[in-house]
């Protein structure tokens, strides 16, 4: 059976520029990829024609000739060229590097690798939150070696090329139709051999030192939040950028305040008699002054009374939530017998009408009684 033209294969013009045949090719062959249609042998096929197409077409010389001789510029058939430009195993390799070369990088390897990034817990009061404040750290990571200059080298020599992957970081193996990858396990994919080793740094390039850090911690800031401190994490392998360095905020608990994002809560205690008669009552504020509550007659515990403005600023923004103060009647103790005896006086001058909730509470627990009698 007669071959398929290439460009026809690939649904091509014989005039498509170098980047219609490639874009035509991934097009296709991500459509038809083994890996993508398991079992399905004329997916296989297809790919294979694809790549075998491409494999010729993307090769200026290889085109030309084929161009010229139709495919048996590569069989030795018809006067043409023959031998030299067959498609072969190790062709399918470059192709794989064409398809998914933008995927995973470009071909080559660089001997760089990034630093790691690092974390750092930082606890701050309620009151730096609520003010700011600028703290210093201190941190122990690894650094780059001042003796080699983070080549691993002793002074006065240099890494070299690693033979067995020729400094690629990455060697190939052939299995069946496709071609593995893998980290070339003689220079655990740096690129590179020290042949003498730095002594300070024992070839990593790198050392351990502790490093003191100016943190600002902005106004308002809560528990979780990060600041993110750039190039403050660990130094990079073989002139690799550093990592970052992120700091972690808890807010260390209150005695007096509890946050909820923006508001203050406060819990506040009053006497019985300010909550029958009523009064007024100074709370604190987080920024240190004070604030006055009216507490209006029959004051229940539990009750919230709001001030606008008086919680926590916000992050990187303006204005202020605001501070819920929450009322706690407190049960006098301790009553001499004079104090219990005005207490029973005044219990026997009392009404329904006086405690309005405990009356229909045990309204209701009454008729509960009742429907169960019947």
């Amino acid at each position: 059976m007669a071959k398929r033209d290439y460009y026809e294969t690939l649904g091509l013009a014989r005039k498509s520029s170098d980047g219609e045949i490639k874009k035509a090719y991934r097009r296709l062959a991500m459509e038809c990829h083994p890996d993508r249609n398991p079992g399905d042998t004329d997916a296989e096929k297809r790919f294979k024609e694809l790549s075998e197409a491409y494999g010729v077409l993307k090769d200026d010389e290889k085109r030309a000739a084929y161009d010229q001789f139709g495919h048996s510029a590569f069989d030795g058939a018809s006067g043409g060229p023959g031998g030299g430009f067959g498609f072969t195993a190790s062709s399918f390799a470059d192709v794989f590097d064409d398809l998914f070369g933008d995927f995973v990088g470009q071909r080559g390897h660089s001997n760089a690798h990034s630093g790691a990034d690092l974390r750092y817990n930082l606890e701050v009061s309620l009151e730096e939150s609520y003010n700011g404040k600028s703290a210093t750290i201190r941190t122990t990571s690894a650094a780059t070696c001042e003796e080699c200059g983070g080549s691993g080298a002793e002074k006065g020599s240099a890494p070299a090329t690693c033979n067995a992957c020729q400094g690629a970081g990455k060697v190939r193996a052939q299995q069946g139709f496709f071609t593995i990858e893998r980290t070339c396990p003689n220079c655990q994919g740096i690129g590179q051999i020290i042949k003498n080793v730095c002594a300070e740094c024992g070839g990593g390039g790198r050392v351990a030192k502790e490093k003191q850090l100016q943190v600002n911690i902005p106004r308002g800031v809560d528990d979780e939040m990060r600041i993110r401190l750039s190039g403050e994490g660990e130094a990079g392998v073989r002139g690799g950028p550093p990592g970052d360095l992120y700091i972690f905020l808890k807010i260390s608990p209150h005695s007096l305040f509890r946050r909820d994002g923006a508001e203050l809560y406060c819990r506040v205690p009053i006497t019985m008699t300010q909550a029958v008669l009523g009064g007024m009552v100074e709370v604190p504020t987080l920024e240190g002054g004070r604030a006055r509550v009216t507490i209006p007659e029959g004051t229940q515990s539990g009750q919230q009374f709001r001030l606008r403005g008086k919680g926590m600023p916000a992050v990187r923004g303006k204005g202020f939530g605001d501070m819920i103060v929450q009322t706690k009647v407190e049960t006098p103790i301790n009553l001499t017998e004079k104090q219990k005896g005005l207490l029973r006086e005044f219990e026997a001058g009392v009404d329904k009408k006086n405690s309005p909730e405990a009356d229909g509470f045990f309204a209701k627990v009454k008729d509960l009684w009742d429907d169960l009698r019947d």
